[in-house]
């Protein structure tokens, strides 16, 4: 079974085209990547444990058909799974964003100036995310010009 999730998050992340980065693919640490994006683009970071795949999943199966409301808003999804995570990181995730290791998912909105707006302990709805986002002053100061 956990192959089968395995296998169908790994198609699902290389079919999205919505901007999804996976960190244990990339050189830099994930506080490296969260700073270059400072100031230019709001993340939703998510984490899910290996055996609790499905839930990255569901999660990234909603925002497929969110993609030009994610462009409008500026917003990546950076995909984390907890055994390809570096013990950095995993400590990162652990002091900034008070990750506790064994919840199965956790998400975090991260605004444009670094801040965590909404922390996510399931999956939520996009909607939800875009009204979230929506409210916030740099957004709105976007939606005017």
């Amino acid at each position: 079974m956990q192959h089968r999730w395995l296998i169908s998050l790994t198609v699902l992340l290389i079919g999205l085209t919505l901007v999804m980065e996976s960190v244990a693919n990339q050189q830099k640490s994930l506080k490296a990547l969260l700073d270059e994006k400072k100031d230019n683009r709001r993340v939703l970071l998510l984490y899910g444990r290996d055996d609790a795949q499905h839930y990255l999943i569901e999660q990234q199966e909603a925002l497929t058909e969110y993609r030009k409301e994610m462009n409008e808003r500026d917003l990546d999804v950076i995909v984390l799974v907890a055994s390809e995570v570096t013990e950095p990181d995993r400590q990162f995730l652990m002091s900034q964003f008070k990750l506790v290791p064994s919840d199965d998912f956790a998400g975090w909105l991260i605004g444009k100036d670094g801040g965590v707006k909404e922390t996510y302990k399931k999956p939520a709805d996009p909607k939800d995310i875009f009204g979230l986002i929506d409210k916030m002053p740099m957004r709105k100061q976007e939606a005017k010009s």
